[in-house]
């Protein structure tokens, strides 16, 4: 079995500019790789897990996606932290693009992309982590039984949502782990 570190993508990895999909508009988070670095030597795999409404919505195609997505592996192994896998939810209920609307299961807050990553991984779930910065993130960490989730960020939550710590940054992390 091994633990992991879910991270989402836009506002934990890169700077939420809203709907990233450009080289030139992805700029990492302050602490990103030194945080990895960290979560690598204590033996944790990184897997991303993040909603794309963007492709749903018609703003950037999913072949515009998966290239950024290729570029943000290559600068995570450069920096000696290898991601282990991405998944992506393309879907939004309300998409321009029918293909792509529909209530699906992998769509955070539902827990669909971690399940699937358990079935492609020996994923000790108890054992691992979600670090995300919408509530959208903890519910799906909650649902699917992730032992410890981190909301970064000040996104106001409902009380009986409980987190294992909020973090205003992403180095904050190190004294939780």
């Amino acid at each position: 079995m091994i633990k992991v570190a879910f991270l989402d993508r836009d506002g934990v990895i890169n700077v939420d500019y809203g709907y990233v999909f450009k080289r030139d508009q992805f700029e990492f988070i302050d602490g990103l790789f030194t945080v990895c670095r960290l979560l690598h030597d204590l033996s944790y795999e990184l897997i991303v897990i993040t909603n794309q409404s963007g492709i749903a919505r018609g703003y950037y195609s999913e072949h515009d996606f998966l290239d950024l997505t290729v570029w943000m592996c290559e600068q995570f192994k450069k920096q000696g932290v290898p991601l282990l896998d991405v998944f992506y939810c393309p879907h939004h209920p309300e998409a321009t693009i029918s293909n792509y609307r529909q209530n699906c299961r992998c769509r955070k807050p539902s827990p669909g992309m971690i399940e699937q990553a358990c079935q492609k991984y020996p994923i000790d779930l108890q054992n691992s982590i979600l670090i995300g910065d919408k509530t959208s993130d903890m519910q799906a960490a909650k649902t699917a039984g992730i032992g410890k989730f981190y909301l970064l960020g000040k996104e106001v939550f409902e009380e009986q949502l409980v987190v294992s710590a909020r973090l205003d940054n992403l180095l904050q992390l190190e004294s939780f782990i």
